[in-house]
């Protein structure tokens, strides 16, 4: 981010809004992938399981997601799924609309069909491709979208690869270095993003790392991002990953992006796994930069987690009291946070 969109992500959050939404546009996947967040029966908080959700297609899906987009006014939007690609007809029409609005999107697919070459056309999209592990791995869990047929779809596309690093493939060595040295070796691999599986709390599915493996992949990982300037990894997300936020309060990506799933009404949370995640052994890649952001100090002792904080108080304090006089005879009004600190700055610039 540059400090323009740094200003406009405080002014969000100083409003009481979140700078980024994630929208699952569709219910719909080809896959069965074992571990996948978004099919757990608790995403939903335990009710209605997202294939039983109502969901929606063609003009419809269109309007409904601009609309929410228009209300939101986010800075970034993430399209997910199931698989944004079922739609895959609804995106090429929602892109060129989201890009003129000024809008950073994420595309966040298995490849199991084609991704448009066109599309490195949008100077804000950026599609990411889930890969889990090298062909054996990955084969087995993602069929039909096979590494063969990723290859084929991303050819002369622009991506992002992301791949959850689970217990099956932490304790096989120089694994992730054979990942790597197979991925940023195709020229549409712009990047390579690695995660480590985030659990419900209390759960005991097989991808869950155990202490010695989590400390091991991060050790790994630290070294393999000298080697491989195509990995995004700086080193201060690679620290927070060894000490992730205790709980979704204390999670700047959780509070700043709000999560709606397919029937573009149902909130996910309180993050994009929704229910009860294990916040201990988290390994969300966009909450790590994002604690690691947090942790940047700014001036002595004041870093930037704590200016957010302060402000995202502020922005659903004052959120809160114009909801509440909403349903109620308009007597008074209350200033946005913004004009009322507006005269401060112009103070300081004069």
């Amino acid at each position: 981010m540059n400090k323009s969109e740094v200003i406009h992500a405080w002014a969000r959050i100083l409003a009481g809004r979140a700078p980024s939404l994630s929208i699952e546009i569709t219910k719909e996947c080809p896959l069965r992938c074992a571990g996948c967040y978004a099919f757990d029966a608790a995403h939903l908080g335990g009710g209605t399981p997202l294939r039983e959700l109502s969901d929606f297609k063609g003009d419809e899906l269109v309007s409904r997601v601009l609309a929410l987009i228009d209300e939101r006014k986010p800075l970034h939007v993430s399209l997910v799924g199931g698989d944004p690609l079922v739609r895959h007809r609804e995106l090429e029409l929602l892109l060129p609309l989201i890009e003129s609005r000024g809008v950073h999107t994420q595309v966040v697919t298995s490849a199991f069909r084609v991704i448009p070459k066109e599309w490195k056309k949008f100077k804000k999209l950026n599609v990411v491709v889930s890969v889990d592990g090298l062909q054996p791995e990955h084969d087995a869990r993602r069929k039909p979208a096979t590494y063969e047929r990723v290859l084929q779809n991303i050819k002369d596309a622009r991506v992002t690869i992301h791949c959850t690093i689970t217990s099956q493939i932490a304790d096989v060595p120089g694994y992730l270095d054979e990942f790597l040295r197979f991925w940023t070796s195709q020229r549409e691999v712009a990047k390579v993003w690695f995660s480590i599986f985030t659990p419900q709390r209390g759960a005991a599915n097989l991808e869950i790392l155990t202490v010695a493996q989590r400390a091991r992949i991060i050790e790994d990982l630290q070294q393999l991002r000298l080697r491989y300037p195509a990995l995004d990894m700086p080193e201060a997300l690679l620290r927070e990953m060894a000490v992730p936020p205790r709980s979704p309060d204390q999670c700047i990506f959780a509070r700043t992006t709000e999560t709606i799933s397919a029937d573009l009404r149902t909130a996910i949370t309180p993050c994009q796994f929704g229910g009860d995640p294990d916040c201990s052994r988290c390994g969300c890649i966009a909450s790590m930069a994002l604690a690691a952001v947090g942790h940047h100090r700014v001036l002595g002792k004041l870093t930037a987690g704590h200016i957010f904080m302060a402000s995202d108080r502020v922005g659903k304090g004052w959120r809160s009291a114009v909801n509440a006089l909403s349903s109620q005879p308009r007597s008074s009004t209350i200033p946005s946070p913004l004009k009322v600190l507006q005269p401060k700055f112009q103070t300081k610039v004069q």
